[in-house]
C-alpha cells in the first residue's frame, strides 16, 4: 500500500493482493516508523457507505471505503475511486483510492504484485 499526500489530497494505491485482502477481510494497515513515533495509514471497508471518507486520529490516517465499491473490485476493470470530502475549514479533501500499476519506466521497486499497466498494451 502506497500513500501520497499533497496539499489537500490523499491518494492510496494498492497492489493485487491488497485489493483482494481489502475485499475479503475489510482492513489494511501500513506504517512508516520514525525514531520516536510512527505514521500509520489504513483502509477500512465501511458497510453501507456511499463514498470514500477519511479521518486522522492519534497519528493514524484511515480511509473508509464503501463495501459496495470493493466487493467486486478484485475481478473488475475499475481503476479506482475518488471523492471530495468537506473539511472543517473552507474547501475539501480530495480522496483517491487506486489500483497500483506497473511503471512504464525503469524502477528498482518490486512491482510483481502490481496490475498490468493499460498503457503498455
Amino acid at each position: 500500500m502506497k500513500i501520497r499526500i499533497k496539499g489537500n489530497s490523499l491518494r492510496i494505491r494498492v497492489s493485487k493482493s491488497e485489493v483482494e485482502k481489502l475485499a475479503s477481510i475489510g482492513y489494511l494497515e501500513e506504517q512508516t516508523c520514525f525514531v520516536d513515533n510512527a505514521l500509520i495509514y489504513a483502509l477500512q471497508v465501511k458497510p453501507n457507505g456511499d463514498e470514500l471518507s477519511a479521518d486522522f486520529i492519534n497519528g493514524k490516517i484511515t480511509m473508509y471505503v464503501p463495501d459496495a465499491l470493493v466487493k467486486d473490485w478484485p475481478v473488475n476493470d475499475i481503476t479506482g475511486f475518488n471523492a471530495k470530502m468537506p473539511t472543517s475549514t473552507p474547501g475539501s479533501l480530495i480522496l483517491l483510492l487506486e489500483k497500483d500499476f506497473i511503471c512504464l519506466d525503469t524502477t528498482a521497486e518490486d512491482q510483481s504484485d502490481n496490475y498490468q499497466n493499460p498503457k503498455s498494451c
